[in-house]
């Protein structure tokens, strides 16, 4: 059996080759958006607590994925219109560019917001 990440860093080193530029970024993004925030895995994948959920991401084959809550999402449903969403994550392909601006923005939205009965726990 494989081990199991404990910290981020282990995490983004267990992920896909291709896809470690793209997770260290967007790893980078979240930490400078909420530098007081926990670093910490849960459920397997990388999350951001302060004291509640913040955001997550995590690796898959081909993409990762940002999930920063529903709600954070739906307020920027017309720049994420060229871009792959469910209701909870924004799917950002390893061979296009990381759109960090769109990122940034949608995180320190999340930031704003935390207090407005927006939880993911």
């Amino acid at each position: 059996m494989r081990h199991r990440p404990t910290t981020i860093a282990e995490y983004i080193h267990a992920a896909p080759r291709e896809g470690h530029a793209h997770l260290r970024r967007l790893h980078a993004i979240l930490r400078r958006v909420a530098p007081d925030a926990e670093e910490t895995i849960k459920w397997n994948t990388p999350c951001f607590v302060n004291p509640r959920f913040v955001f997550a991401f995590s690796a898959c084959k081909a993409h990762c994925n940002f999930a920063p809550t529903a709600s954070a999402l739906k307020a920027f449903q017309k720049e994420l219109k060229n871009h792959k969403t469910t209701k909870n994550y924004l799917q950002i392909p390893y061979d296009k560019p990381m759109p960090e601006d769109l990122v940034r923005r949608i995180a320190e939205y999340r930031i704003r917001n935390m207090g407005d009965g927006d939880t993911f726990w």
